[in-house]
């Protein structure tokens, strides 16, 4: 019997921390891990492009409420950006339009080309992203044949590090010429970023390209952290597949491990429980409020937002999670 029927697992709220393999689209992989919970209640935080790997965090039940803070949080990628080609997507899914030989280029010329990268920069991402323009994705706009210019979005990218340079034969590199006309006019760098929500790595590989005027794409991305889950956690479908509990991560274990704890006693986790809003502790940020037994019960700010003014000093809940 298949294990992947709905009704057969446990619909228990939690998260699964996949490692996506390429040629599936984020949304594939929630249309499997339905299956495989047995639930339709399935979303995942930030989406990976196709031909990327790693980390995929998807919520099930309650936790999928979670999902927009975690999204919200930082990344990080290992990547390969090919210098000496241009292609319409940014990356190695989109048609080359340019071709300029990249074999002159030093390490210390491509690591130059990286530092303005680093900090908060105002990027400019793919004409093929997710992006909404007007209430349509940017990449549906293209594939209509729509010219698309997307303004600039301040990010923030903590570390933008070389880790390694080869030609396209292979070779590592030394500090002269990175290439030669034996293996080609395009050479690889390996890269590893961390960064905030919204930000392009593939931008990244076309704008070190550009800087240095022979054209850049990216040729792998691997997302190795999102939030405090990382790869060491992930799982690839099958494996989840033949899990009794899929649900790696309960609900309360993902508030512990991803937001700051406050612990209540038994008089505040029944106000909670009610959406009444407690006082506040100087706790910045959301955070996970827990009852006496150690459950979650609600996520909490003291932050303005829209769902929680804090202009009086209070914790107002931002989600109350139904009771275990």
């Amino acid at each position: 019997m298949s294990s992947e029927r709905p009704g057969l697992r446990s619909r228990s709220s939690g998260l699964c921390v996949v490692d996506k393999p390429t040629g599936m689209t984020s949304h594939d992989v929630v249309a499997r891990l339905r299956r495989i919970v047995g639930t339709r209640k399935v979303g995942h935080a930030g989406t990976l492009d196709p031909m990327a790997t790693g980390v995929l965090v998807v919520g099930v039940e309650s936790a999928t409420r979670l999902l927009g803070y975690i999204c919200a949080d930082s990344k990080c990628y290992n990547a390969t950006i090919r210098l000496g080609q241009s292609t319409g997507t940014d990356d190695a899914d989109g048609d080359v339009l340019t071709t300029t030989s990249a074999v002159h280029l030093t390490e210390t010329q491509i690591r130059a080309a990286m530092v303005p990268l680093v900090g908060e920069i105002d990027q400019i991402p793919s004409s093929v992203s997710a992006i909404k323009l007007d209430g349509k994705r940017a990449y549906q706009r293209v594939r209509a044949g729509e010219q698309v210019e997307i303004p600039a979005r301040r990010v923030t990218v903590t570390r933008f590090d070389m880790l390694g340079i080869k030609t396209a034969g292979g070779q590592p590199s030394t500090d002269s010429e990175v290439g030669d006309s034996e293996v080609g006019d395009v050479i690889d760098v390996d890269i590893e970023v961390e960064c905030s929500a919204g930000t392009y790595i593939r931008a990244l590989a076309r704008d070190v390209g550009s800087a240095l005027n022979v054209g850049g794409h990216l040729v792998s991305l691997r997302r190795t952290r999102v939030g405090r889950f990382d790869i060491s956690q992930a799982c690839s479908l099958e494996e989840l597949a033949g899990l009794e509990r899929p649900v790696m991560i309960d609900l309360t274990a993902a508030v512990a491990t991803q937001f700051p704890r406050r612990d209540l006693d038994s008089s505040q986790a029944a106000t909670l429980r009610h959406g009444v809003p407690l006082s506040g502790v100087g706790i910045a940020g959301p955070y996970g409020a827990f009852d006496p037994n150690g459950e979650v019960v609600a996520l909490l700010s003291e932050t303005g937002t829209a769902a929680a003014d804090s202009a009086d000093g209070a914790a107002r809940p931002l989600i109350v999670f139904p009771a275990a």
